[in-house]
């Protein structure tokens, strides 16, 4: 007897894997980067993770050192952003302007360590590659002009704000390393963020 049309089997048909972007090949580079550093970015290892063949990389790049140089690109640019966010000061007094960049700054260490992890290795890079050092200079230096103008209104000294912002850079730094330890306690980003935020800001007040 014969089956059924309804019961029939049907021949299977394979849906055809979604076509990866240019920011798919950026976010397998970055993790590979937090992970192990910038010599472990290779493009049949990025393929294999990303269940594709290597053929797909060059609809996007033309080489691994294309790759390299849009990843860094790519950071820079969410740090010039995030520099124009912390420009904005409406709503927030000098005290409370300072404590947001603080906060940031810590987060970025604490809640979102893979970026931390990749700049430790984009420093290290830098090391090698002329580029990449003079765009790191280019960063510190927003950052550190960031921190000056904050204490510049929080203080009114132009020499006491100098001082501060580069203590205040030097105490991020520390933070941000111990942040990223195994197994911090639970409180470290807490303790951390009131102890600077004590000594650097609160304490500078005029007339506190």
């Amino acid at each position: 007897m014969k089956a059924s049309s309804s019961t029939s089997v049907q021949p299977r048909v394979d849906m055809p894997a979604p076509r990866l972007g240019r920011d798919d090949w950026l976010d397998a580079a970055f993790e590979a980067v937090a992970e192990s550093g910038f010599d472990s970015v290779r493009v049949l290892t990025l393929a294999e993770a990303l269940g594709v063949t290597r053929g797909s990389f060059y609809w996007h790049f033309s080489d691994h050192a294309e790759l390299i140089a849009a990843l860094v690109a790519r950071w820079r640019a969410r740090e010039l952003a995030s520099y124009q966010r912390m420009q904005d000061t409406r709503g927030l007094d000098a005290k409370a302007d300072l404590e947001r960049v603080l906060e940031a700054a810590l987060a970025h260490a604490g809640s979102e360590i893979k970026n931390l992890r990749f700049e430790l290795a984009l420093r290290g890079l830098g090391r090698r590659d002329a580029e990449v050092a003079a765009m790191l200079v280019e960063v510190d230096r927003m950052r550190m002009a960031l921190f000056e103008t904050k204490f510049m209104r929080l203080t009114g000294d132009a020499k006491t704000a100098a001082e501060l912002a580069s203590l205040f850079y030097l105490a991020i730094v520390g933070g941000t390393h111990a942040l990223a330890r195994p197994a911090n306690p639970v409180r470290t980003k807490e303790y951390l963020k009131n102890l600077i935020g004590h000594y650097l800001i609160a304490a500078q007040i005029p007339g506190a």
